[in-house]
Formats: C-alpha cells, sequence, structure tokens
C-alpha cells in the first residue's frame, strides 16, 4: 500500500507545531537543533543521527525518540521507526503528535488493528481530534470495515481535520460512490485528486447496457494429484512466492482441455532434485477425472519454472509448449503421439539467463507464424539477497521488489523453420526495462495489429503499440495505463485485455495487492484509457486481496464478462507482521451491466498463484485451474446453477496462424453486440484454451457472426445455434 506520500507529507507539516522553530522551543540540546535543521532541509540521515545522540543523552525525552522516528519514517524505514515512536508514547502520551505517529507508523506497516488502538488511545490525550480520528478511518478502510471507516471519516471532518475531506472524497470514489465523492473532493478544494476521479467518473457514465441481476457464480473444487513445490527452506528467496503458472490447452487433440502444471526446484540450487519437483502433464479423461501422462510426455522438466505458453508454433496441428524459468526457458515441441520434445536450443530460445515469469505467443507482424514475447522480472542472485523483516526467528519475510534491478523484456520472431530469432532490440521492446510480471495481447485501437501490455511490480506498466513495421513504442504513460488513478505505481500482476462492457473497444484489467486496488482500464477510443475501478465497485472490494493472476470471462453466461482472480499475499508470513492474511480466497467480480461489478467470495483459502480457463467438461461454462503454493493445484468446475445459453468458436487459420491467435469475433444477438479475441495469453504465468466463448443469456443463436483474421479477411456467418461449438476454418483467400 503506498502511504509514503501523505506521512512524509504530514512530517514536514511546519504550520502544526510539529517541527517548531529551534528560538521558539524550550531549551533543548544542540542535537535536537541540529537536527531540526537537518530535518528541514530532508537530509534524513543527518537529522537521524542528531536526534539518536539527543535520545542517547537524555534517555527520557520523548521527544527526542519522536523525532527520531520522524526521520526514520521520512525514508520509509517504518520498522526502525517503529521503536523510537513507541518509546515516545510510552514516556509522555501527551507529547505532541508522538502517540498519533506511532499510529500512523502502524498503518505504514499494514498493523492496521494496532493503529486503531493506538489512534483509540490518542483520542484521550490529543485535541483538537481531527488526525486521529482521520487515522482511525483510514485503518478501518484498510480493513474492509466500510461503515466504521465512513462514521470516522465524518468525525473527522466535523473536528476540522481539512485531509480528511479529500480521503472522505477518494474513499467515496472507491466505493462505487463518484458523485457523492467528486462532491467532496469538490468542497475540500482538491482540484488534483477531483480531476482524476472527475474522469474515471465520467469514463464509467459512458457505459452501455442494461443494469443486469446476474446469479452467482458457483465452482466445485478438486485437486490435482501433484504438489506446486517452491523448495523454500527458510531463508526467503524472492523466487520461492512467485510459482506456478498453468496451462489449459489439448495436447492429444481429442477435443478435452488438459492441464499443465510448472514447478520449482531446489532453492536456492534451482535442481529438480527429485520427481516432486516435475512439471507436470495432467490428460483429461472426459469423464472429471485427470491422468498423470507426463513421464510419457517427457515433460518433467529442469529447473526452477514459472509460466507457461502453449501454441502451435509451427502449425502442425499441434499444440506446443513453452515454460519460463529463473535461469532459462525450455521449448518443447508437441510430437503428436503423446510426447514433446526438448528443442530449446536449437530453436534459439532459451534466453540470455534472465528471470522470466510468464509468456505468451502471438503473430505481431501477421505472417501466419507465432511469435513469441517473454516478460522478464528482476535481476537475482541468492548470494547477493539481503535479510528483510523482523531479526527474530520465523519473521523473516520477502523482500520487496525496489531492492532488485529491472530488466528488459523478450520478443522472438518465428522464421518458419523450427528457429527464431531475438529481435528485442530492433523491435524497441529491449529499450525498456521493468519488472515484468502478468501480460495480455489486444488491438486497442483497432488497427489489425496485436499491442502488448506488460503490468510491472511497483513500478510503471508497459504498453507496447504495434506500429507495423516490426517495432513497437511504448506508450503507457499517454494512453492512461502506466499507473492507476492516483498516479501511482503499483505491483501489477496478472492482467487480461478484454472488452467486459461490451462497446467493441478491448480493456485492461490488472490484479494488485493488498489494499492497493485492482485497476480496470477502459478504453474510451483514441488510444486513451481510464481507470474506473472506483464507479465500477471494483477498488473498495478489492481492498483486501492480493491478485495474481485473473481472467475476463462470462462465467455465468449472462452476456457480460465476468473477473476471476487467484489471490494470496506474495509474503507467506505476513499474518505475524501486520493485520494482512497471507491465505486468502479467490473472488469472482459479477459483471452487472452498465460497468458496474458485484463481488463474489469462493470457498477456500490459500497462497493461490497462478490460474488458466477453459471449458473443462464441455458443458458450456467456463471452469478455471488455480495452483496454490505448497498444496495441491485445484480444478474449480464451474456449476453455476441458471446460467444462460452460450455459443463457441475454434478457428482454424489457413493464411493466418492455424490457431487464429490475434482473430476478433463479433457475434449480434437480440440482445445486442459482443466481441471476444483468440487469445491464450491470460493472466499471470498462465494459458488458457484458444476457444471464444461467449454467454448468450436467454438468447438461442447467434443471428450474425463477424470475425477478422489476422490476415486481413473479414468472414461473415448467420443463424448459428446456441449450446454448441462452431469449427470455423479461415478461408482460402480474402472475402
Amino acid at each position: 500500500m503506498t502511504v509514503s506520500g501523505t506521512v512524509l507529507a504530514a512530517l514536514l507539516s511546519l504550520g502544526d507545531g510539529t517541527l517548531p522553530a529551534p528560538h521558539a522551543m524550550p531549551v533543548q540540546t544542540k542535537n535536537i537543533d541540529r537536527g531540526l535543521e537537518a530535518f528541514r532541509r530532508q537530509d534524513f540521515a543527518a537529522a537521524e543521527n542528531f536526534f539518536r545522540q539527543a535520545a542517547v543523552e537524555d534517555p527520557d525525552s520523548a521527544r527526542a525518540f519522536k523525532f527520531l522516528g520522524m526521520s526514520l519514517a521520512a525514508r520509509e524505514d517504518y520498522r526502525k521507526a517503529l521503536i523510537p515512536f513507541q518509546r515516545a508514547c510510552e514516556i509522555d502520551p501527551q507529547e505532541e503528535n508522538a502517540c498519533y505517529y506511532l499510529g500512523r507508523n502502524y498503518y505504514s506497516l499494514n498493523r492496521f488493528e494496532d493503529a486503531i488502538d493506538t489512534f483509540e488511545r490518542v483520542l484521550k490525550h490529543q485535541h483538537p481530534r481531527g488526525r486521529p480520528l482521520l487515522g482511525l478511518a483510514l485503518a478501518y478502510e484498510a480493513l474492509g470495515m466500510q461503515l466504521e471507516a465512513e462514521q470516522r471519516f465524518k468525525e473527522a471532518i466535523q473536528a476540522g481535520e481539512k485531509r480528511a475531506m479529500i480521503d472522505y472524497g477518494l474513499f467515496l470514489y472507491k466505493n462505487g460512490r463518484g458523485d457523492e465523492g467528486v462532491d467532496m473532493l469538490r468542497k475540500a478544494g482538491a482540484a488534483e485528486d477531483l480531476q482524476k476521479v472527475l474522469r474515471s467518473v465520467a469514463a464509467a457514465a459512458s457505459a452501455t447496457g442494461v443494469t443486469a441481476k446476474p446469479v452467482s457464480v458457483r465452482f466445485e473444487a478438486a485437486p490435482l494429484q501433484m504438489i506446486v513445490r517452491n523448495g523454500a527452506a527458510g531463508n526467503k528467496h524472492l523466487i520461492e512466492t512467485m510459482l506456478a503458472g498453468v496451462a489449459v490447452f489439448d495436447f492429444d487433440n481429442d477435443g478435452w482441455q488438459d492441464i499443465f502444471i510448472s514447478n520449482g526446484a531446489r532453492s536456492p540450487g534451482l535442481e529438480k532434485s527429485d520427481a516432486s519437483f516435475s512439471n507436470r502433464l495432467f490428460r483429461n479423461n472426459g469423464d472429471g477425472t485427470f491422468a498423470d501422462v507426463t513421464d510419457k510426455a517427457g515433460l518433467a522438466g529442469e529447473g526452477y519454472c514459472m509460466g507457461v505458453a502453449a501454441g502451435d508454433f509451427n502449425n502442425d496441428a499441434w499444440t506446443d509448449l513453452f515454460v519460463t524459468g529463473v535461469r532459462g526457458n525450455r521449448l518443447y515441441e508437441n510430437r503428436g503421439d503423446g510426447t514433446f520434445a526438448d528443442i530449446t536450443e536449437a530453436a534459439g530460445v532459451a534466453g540470455a539467463g534472465f528471470w522470466a515469469v510468464a509468456a505468451g505467443w502471438l503473430d505481431y507482424d501477421n505472417d501466419g507464424l507465432l511469435d513469441l514475447f517473454v516478460s522478464n522480472y528482476v535481476q537475482w542472485d541468492p548470494a547477493t539477497e539481503i535479510y528483510c523483516g523482523v531479526y527474530k526467528p520465523g519473521y523473516r519475510s520477502y523482500c520487496h521488489p525496489k531492492y532488485y534491478k529491472p530488466l528488459p523484456n523478450t520478443l522472438y520472431r518465428n522464421l518458419g523453420n523450427g528457429k527464431f530469432c531475438d529481435v528485442s532490440v530492433e523491435s524497441g521492446i529491449a529499450e525498456h526495462k521493468g519488472k515484468g510480471m502478468g501480460m495480455a495481447f489486444g488491438d486497442f485501437d483497432l488497427d489489425g495489429r496485436l499491442d502488448i501490455f506488460v503490468g510491472n511490480d511497483t513500478v510503471a506498466n508497459f504498453l507496447f503499440h504495434n506500429q507495423g513495421d516490426g517495432s513497437f513504442r511504448e506508450i503507457a504513460l499517454e494512453a492512461g495505463v502506466a499507473y492507476n488513478v492516483h498516479g501511482v505505481a503499483i505491483s501489477s500482476m496478472g492482467a487480461d485485455f478484454r472488452d467486459y462492457d461490451n462497446d467493441s473497444l478491448e480493456d485492461i484489467f490488472v490484479a494488485a495487492l493488498t489494499n492497493e486496488t485492482f485497476p480496470l482500464f477502459r478504453n474510451v477510443g483514441r488510444s486513451q484509457f481510464v481507470d474506473v475501478a472506483g464507479p465500477a465497485r471494483i477498488s473498495g472490494s478489492s481492498l483486501p486481496w492480493s491478485g495474481w493472476s485473473n481472467g475476463v470471462y462470462d462465467f455465468n453466461n449472462d452476456g457480460w464478462k465476468d473477473i476471476f482472480t487467484a489471490n494470496g499475499h506474495a509474503v507467506d508470513n505476513v499474518d505475524m507482521i501486520t493485520s494482512s492474511k497471507s491465505r486468502q480466497p479467490n473472488t469472482v467480480f459479477v459483471n452487472q451491466g452498465r460497468g458496474v461489478f458485484r463481488l463474489e467470495t469462493l470457498e477456500g483459502e490459500a497462497l493461490h498463484r497462478g490460474c488458466a480457463f477453459g471449458d473443462l467438461d464441455r458443458d458450456g461454462r467456463i471452469d478455471v485451474v488455480v495452483t496454490r503454493l505448497n498444496e495441491p493445484p485445484l480444478v474449480l468446475r464451474n456449476v453455476t446453477q441458471e446460467s444462460g445459453n452460450w455459443i463457441r468458436f475454434i478457428l482454424r487459420g489457413k493464411r493466418s496462424n492455424r490457431d487464429a491467435i490475434g482473430a476478433w469475433v463479433e457475434i449480434e444477438t437480440a440482445e445486442g453486440r459482443q466481441w471476444n479475441r483468440v487469445t491464450t495469453c491470460v493472466g499471470y504465468g498462465g494459458s488458457s484454451e484458444p476457444i471464444v466463448h461467449f454467454g448468450l443469456g436467454r438468447e438461442c443463436e447467434a443471428e450474425k457472426v463477424v470475425i477478422r483474421w489476422p490476415s486481413g479477411t473479414v468472414q461473415s456467418l448467420s443463424s448459428l445455434a446456441a449450446g454448441r461449438v462452431h469449427e470455423i476454418s479461415e478461408p482460402e483467400a480474402r472475402q
């Protein structure tokens, strides 16, 4: 959660008596005076030294300990700031702002219950009451206690706390009360926040459709017979919290979607020392069960694996697999006899030793051959990894991404002879370094060329606009998807590029960590996106969750795409040091039409990570496969009652790539029109079925279907029945 900006602003405030000028102060040591001068210059390291000396000189000085805590908090070193703030509050609870800053420090550490207790203590000693009441409001909001939060916001405003009006306005916006939020921000005179919220509310208001009363989405869970092992031995190497990807694909062409799970290895050694670390391939038996055929297929793998991408790169009608890893990647060619051949070296896609999280197949140059994009994360070396967390047994935690250097992503062009060429430099992709996580492909400006969105972890996201000449231009900032609605870089995880509001323009949904909210970037045309998560009622309801993989699918077949997120905190022992929960439930944001969603929380808490989507039992409802750290993956069979009719399309390219990845499908029924794209690149490190799925509600047919193939061919069909999978081949010649 990003709180450092507001905390620093409060700490630097000179108008509230927090940092009195030396001549106005009671007699203090020279170290206090020097520390205050250094603090005003924002030389916080020097200030810390002076205040620390002052605390040594007078160990009963609440003021010295308060200022020491402030100098540490100003550098965002909240763990070290905690002890001096505690000491100051203990010595003299009435020392101005000492206990208040202790509460803010707890809040910055996501210890929200402790923050609430502290702010309640402050209310007994501090006047005016506005600041601690605002602190209570923010802490209650972070805990998802919206009624309590709103009451404290109102009390803080009544107590005269000016900042409370701004935070209350943002609270209203995040909880789908955009008009009220606008009014409050206008009263507060918060011009910058007001403009951001106004733009978001206006963009959301133009969403079309009739408000729906959708049925609830329900799943039945069944485990797969394996354990996703991260190889952790207590030293908290960052790689351990990042796996595992999953693919849903039909490897044997029997019409049933199968499952591949990538798996870890010893940490930090990166070797699959025994079969428990093997990647796994499960064949769909067609009766609700799955058979482990890993050994026969030759897919046990090597090294510490992360994500997976499924696609027919050589157009031979058999789906191949690309598996990403910490020190290298592997390409497995499907032989068509139930086995795969490792052709990584011959194909030239092993990578440069980068830690690759995810990958996806796309035909970026529309030459009929699938190319490969690889999302690289950070530079990782276990020999130089620092200790993060509290220095107590069991309290070590995974380090923040800020301690690791970024990497460029990789683009491979398919040469058509079983070989690939790394075109990252000439395409412009390598020019931009980030901390790549999930990615998704879409054609946001409808120019017939696939563009690439990459979610970056705690730095600005990327949107690579396909220029049509083999190059890409990075435009995330100007397009409005680099940051969330508040202009903050979040911990972007999984992503999906879909038209959620049936307006023919592809939008982008991104999962993020607890208390960051999940952005929903609505495509408003003219190469512009606006984060409308607040009016969509996603911001407030996503606060408690850390989302990893995700997917935008119509799970109840009512004609409106819903959103699934696989949740689990990045730090597996976060419960010991914050108010957050490490093991979390998965969630579905059910689309109610007109751009508004309703949260549904699914049963079962775990460290969920990857997920992939497909109709595993061929009943016309989208199922999900979810991985869990150090537990068996789950098959979530969609058993939604009273779901609507549906129609599905398997597209076979002729001039286009055989998987038809990139094809854009439009259907029309009596209820209206919908759009969807052929893609397997969905979420975080995952690969989903390439079949295009539409929910139809009560409609019994698609009156009209228009397919825009990657080759440029446009094909029209009419009167296609619901409740069927239609296999359609691309015309040999353009129509």
